[in-house]
């Protein structure tokens, strides 16, 4: 495997993680590691309760946790991040970081650290509603259909080049939960294969 170019992905994620479980066994199950030379180097989190960190460890990862509270600011908690994220890779930077459920608008120094390596899901269908509560926006709005969006990550909140996005039916009488759980069956499917997409290329 010496001619395959090792590719680490570093995962953030601030609750249970679910995209990020989705990823690790899609990882493990379509054998990144053997096709690309890729791999889940570390997961990360700002919350040290975060259900998904305790998942990831019972599948041998390594985890992380940056506590934003125990930070002045945004800059100062992106730059501790930074480290841990960097210190992670072989390489002293990932090829992936990948955001799943973290739950922090990052600074544009962070962005700009990890320019074209920086992955987020948003459960939307960008660039309709981005930020929060998209689900009950989107039944507010009378919408017929939802999704999600992996895209790119920019300065700008919710923006960045789009790399797969699903769509899902807004049923009669959905309440925002039915529609986020719907939304997320499709997340835990197109962010595997979007970052599949960006390892062979």
């Amino acid at each position: 495997m010496s001619h395959i170019q090792q590719k680490s992905i570093v995962v953030l994620i601030s609750g249970s993680g679910s995209n990020m479980q989705a990823i690790v066994r899609a990882a493990q199950e379509r054998l990144w590691e053997q096709r690309w030379g890729a791999r889940v180097v570390g997961v990360v989190s700002n919350r040290p309760e975060a259900a998904g960190l305790s998942w990831a460890r019972e599948q041998g990862l390594t985890t992380r946790t940056v506590d934003h509270k125990a930070y002045e600011g945004r800059e100062a908690f992106d730059a501790a991040l930074m480290q841990v994220v960097d210190g992670l890779a072989p390489g002293g930077r990932p090829d992936l970081v990948v955001l799943a459920g973290f739950m922090r608008i990052l600074t544009p120094g962070f962005v700009a650290h990890y320019h074209g390596r920086l992955v987020n899901i948003h459960p939307s269908l960008l660039p309709a509603f981005p930020g929060l509560h998209t689900h009950q926006r989107a039944i507010e709005a009378g919408c017929r259909f939802a999704g999600a969006t992996v895209h790119r990550v920019t300065a700008e909140l919710d923006h960045g080049e789009y790399l797969e996005q699903a769509v899902v039916p807004v049923l009669p009488g959905d309440t925002p939960e039915a529609l986020a759980a719907r939304v997320l069956t499709q997340e835990h499917l197109i962010y595997p294969r979007a970052i599949e997409r960006l390892l062979t290329v």
